[in-house]
């Protein structure tokens, strides 16, 4: 089996995108240099300008959105099980 593949932090992906941009070489130089994948760095670069966030980091974004999801459906669960407890205490009440 093969290694799993890194996962690396919005602010990382973002220092990388800027190191990119200001200089001025290839994918793979700036990638050798910070020890990640060329075509990783080229995902990042492309979806960074894709997402011009104007409030900065699209992968921070992305990370708060996978996390409020995650949080979203925990609540969901919840709520479920306390509409069945619910449920259940009532129909013993009568």
């Amino acid at each position: 089996m093969g290694t799993p593949s890194p996962k690396y932090t919005a602010e990382f992906k973002q220092k990388a995108v800027e190191l990119y941009r200001k200089s001025g070489t290839t994918y793979a130089e700036v990638a050798r240099g910070l020890g990640c994948d060329p075509g990783s760095l080229s995902d990042w670069v492309k979806k960074a300008a894709a997402d011009a966030a104007p409030d900065g980091n699209p992968f921070q974004m992305a990370e708060d959105l996978r996390r409020l999801k995650r949080e979203n459906e925990r609540l969901r669960r919840e709520n479920e099980i306390l509409l069945k407890a619910s449920a259940f205490f009532a129909s013993r009440q009568l």
